[in-house]
């Protein structure tokens, strides 16, 4: 149990291991045996293990936690609802607040918007309450700094501008809107861009899970889908996550990112529901693009999105899709017909991709999706972390995994050599008791012995 509560829950390994998609379609009673010699189609394992037994040097070690993990104490005191309908209103139903992330470009208004509900359907409307405003100006303090208030209107909107004599530098900053009447609150991001930035699209719709709904009882995700975006991160482009559903479902679908320990980046749903979702996304992202002139530089989604990337003129060469695909579409966008780990291999193998030039890339977070009370150490002054990209970090090979007589998965203890002297193995390298072990006259013959290597899981 200590190993589980400090190793980020019970279920953080069992996100993190992929089987083909073709076990889904077998007998529940035949998936124990099977389960031994799944397949491991995602480094993030190993880069998971690794940051669990190996520390940085302790002189460069922050020790104080993040801005996500400190506990927010609000300045401003509680006070009586405006309306004394709210507090019958709200009383026992959880919130559902929720505002899109804010790309904008420097010396241009910075406007933030966010919506106040109750209910998991929005059964509701915070109208006419006062929203305080917090943001993060000071990466280094990392304190919250009261910026006013503003009402909510009739619909719960709430829509506030910096005033110009604040106005942000470029940088990523940390929002915070608190209801003033009970002290809920949701969080957003806004980042001051500069011209031209370079952006990579995720549409969240069909691309990253391999069942139908996101909003299902945890869909799978598609395997190597974390790598590819982890990829484009490491080279320094602004991640991006869109999405033609309902704002409603924002805050769901981005803790299902944060369990499968996805990049961070900035995340946008559609406000309302939409007789036709896609064309509201594809109205969303050319207003996008008009206003903070961003450059896409590829776009990932599936066949539905096709039409809505090729409306902001992305070349084909540059759209990715997975799943099924429409032979006439086919000459539209590039289909990852092997899924995404080929790709992955095919991104890190091609001359025409390149690290980001841009200057945001100075200020971009390299770090993963945060769930509450996550805390996260890092060395001082960075936020770069350990990626599934691990022959580029600060790794001289690659760990070797084995399963050893006992159904044990062990690592190889002569790991320790293949650090730099700024890194240190803390104590001799522990037996991790992963997978369970199938009696021998359940398991097919021989297949405990060792794990596929990855060239086998490609193949």
């Amino acid at each position: 149990m200590l190993v589980a509560r400090k190793w980020w829950g019970n279920k953080r390994l069992d996100y993190a291991m992929y089987c083909p998609e073709a076990l889904q379609h077998f007998p529940t009673n035949a998936l124990p045996h099977l389960f031994h010699t799944s397949f491991w189609e995602s480094l993030d394992v190993v880069s998971f293990i690794l940051r669990q037994v190996v520390v940085v040097d302790s002189s460069s070690v922050d020790l104080q936690p993040s801005i996500d993990s400190q506990l927010f104490q609000p300045n401003q005191p509680r006070e009586k609802w405006i309306s004394r309908r709210t507090a019958l209103k709200t009383k026992n139903i959880t919130p559902n607040h929720r505002g899109n992330d804010v790309l904008v470009l420097e010396d241009k208004p910075q406007r933030l918007s966010a919506r106040f509900m109750y209910g998991p359907l929005d059964l509701v409307t915070l109208s006419n309450e006062k929203v305080d405003i917090h943001i993060v100006k000071d990466q280094s303090t990392k304190q919250w700094d009261y910026m006013g208030h503003a009402l909510t209107d009739k619909y719960g909107k709430v829509t506030y501008q910096v005033p110009a004599d604040q106005r942000l530098p470029q940088g990523l900053y940390p929002v915070k809107m608190v209801v003033r009447g009970d002290h809920t609150f949701t969080d957003l991001s806004l980042l001051v861009l500069p011209p031209h930035s370079s952006v990579v699209l995720f549409s969240i719709d069909g691309s990253f899970t391999a069942s139908v709904s996101i909003m299902g009882k945890d869909p799978k995700v598609r395997p190597g889908a974390v790598d590819v975006v982890r990829y484009w991160q490491d080279l320094g482009y602004c991640i991006m996550y869109i999405s033609a559903r309902p704002d409603m479902q924002l805050r769901k679908v981005v803790s299902w990112l944060a369990q499968h320990n996805f990049p961070h980046g900035m995340v946008a749903f559609m406000d309302g529901v939409s007789a036709d979702p896609m064309r509201t996304k594809a109205q969303y992202l050319k207003s996008l693009v008009k206003e903070s002139t961003i450059d896409i530089v590829a776009a990932y989604g599936s066949h539905k999105d096709i039409g809505v990337y090729n409306s902001i003129n992305i070349r084909p060469d540059r759209i990715f899709v997975v799943g099924k695909v429409p032979k006439k579409a086919h000459s539209l966008a590039q289909v990852l017909n092997e899924g995404y780990a080929a790709h992955l291999q095919d991104l890190t193998l091609s001359s025409k991709i390149s690290p980001s030039t841009c200057n945001a890339r100075l200020f971009l977070q390299k770090s993963s999706f945060t769930l509450p009370g996550q805390k996260i150490k890092g060395k001082k002054n960075t936020q770069h972390q350990l990626s599934s990209s691990l022959p580029r970090g600060s790794l001289d090979r690659s760990p070797a995994i084995t399963v050893d007589n006992s159904g044990n998965t062990i690592i190889d203890p002569g790991l320790q050599g293949g650090y730099s002297n700024s890194s240190k193995v803390r104590g001799r390298i522990p037996r991790l008791n992963i997978l369970q072990r199938i009696p021998d006259d359940q398991s097919s013959g021989g297949a405990q012995s060792q794990l596929p290597n990855r060239k086998s899981l490609s193949s």
